[in-house]
């Protein structure tokens, strides 16, 4: 079997992760990797052992799939210009700085019957993965995503940069659109919203409330949901799940309202098991990108709710605009 010949674009802190774990998967070569910055190129083959080339042009000649890690600004550009040769492409989130760019990315993906798929990578949390098949109809969302400064990501504000996950999960679980949309954001440590809470209505009736900000003292990524009698509760950090449900009633059980009824009310919730396997999200997303390349049109149905994704983020980022000091880039 021929092995894929695998390029990386943009050799920042995602691109080495993304070189470093194609690295670890069989059948697969990776070529060397493209940034404009001699320095990065200087340092990721110093330290991977990477093969520098100059141009995105020179790095796409000599490969079949590429992941785009470059800053958001450059990953319509960068996507669009590989998909025109008939090269897949795995970008990194958020798809595109604006759905428009979004849009001509999956347009070019179609005309080249390329895989193009959306490296949302909480979508291959293992604890992600156990647990939304157990998701029947979510009625509410509660997601918190915190985590402190750090230098990264700061080219986008923190809609585009940490809430694009939430807003990708939610659209999974509910495989339903968002119909409406209220937000607040501010900005504190940057010239961009650090801090962001919104509140989406989606066609099936459920409420998601969804809080991101890069400002916090501590990391915390977790995400609930409720619906008639179940709740689940997924820790994206630590990789684990917590359930309950309701088990039925007895027959000739207490009346509703009655005192008794409380008690065996809460004698009904019943843990649910969800066993969570170990696995690294990265090379996991990664494997579903290559087994995509043979069903291109699979990759573009799950772009699509990545553009949704970002159409709800860009939403949002306008609703936060005007509440932004005045002359403060949202």
């Amino acid at each position: 079997m021929t092995p894929v010949r695998v390029g990386v674009s943009g050799l920042g802190h995602l691109g080495t992760h993304h070189a470093r774990a194609w690295s670890r998967i069989d059948g697969v070569t990776l070529v060397g990797g493209h940034d404009p910055d001699p320095a990065a190129r200087a340092r990721a083959r110093s330290e991977l052992g990477l093969a520098p080339f100059e141009t995105l042009s020179d790095l796409l000649d000599q490969v079949d799939l590429i992941s785009v890690a470059s800053p958001t600004p450059a990953h319509a550009a960068g996507a669009i210009e590989a998909l025109g040769r008939g090269i897949h492409v795995l970008v990194e989130k958020p798809m595109a700085a604006r759905p428009e760019e979004g849009e001509r990315m999956l347009a070019a993906a179609r005309t080249a019957g390329a895989a193009l798929y959306v490296g949302h990578v909480e979508r291959h949390n293992p604890a992600v993965a156990a647990a939304l098949p157990h998701l029947r109809s979510p009625r509410f969302i509660e997601a918190h995503r915190l985590a402190p400064p750090v230098n990264r990501g700061l080219d986008v504000d923190v809609i585009l940069d940490l809430m694009i996950h939430d807003l990708d999960l939610a659209l999974l679980a509910t495989r339903s659109r968002v119909t409406e949309i209220h937000a607040v954001g501010v900005p504190v440590l940057t010239p961009r919203i650090d801090i962001a809470n919104a509140r989406l209505v989606f066609e099936s009736g459920c409420v998601a409330n969804l809080t991101a900000s890069r400002i916090s003292r501590e990391k915390i990524r977790k995400i609930r949901f409720f619906e008639a009698s179940e709740y689940l509760s997924i820790d994206c950090l630590h990789r684990s799940v917590e359930a309950y449900a309701l088990a039925p009633a007895k027959a000739g059980s207490a009346p509703e309202g009655d005192v008794t009824s409380t008690a065996e009310l809460l004698a009904r919730i019943r843990p649910v098991a969800i066993p969570v396997p170990q696995a690294d999200p990265l090379e996991t997303e990664l494997r579903h990108f290559l087994a995509l390349r043979d069903e291109p049109q699979r990759s573009w149905a799950e772009s699509a709710t990545a553009l949704e994704a970002l159409r709800a983020a860009e939403r949002i980022g306008r609703l936060v605009a005007p509440l932004a000091p005045q002359g403060v880039a949202a």
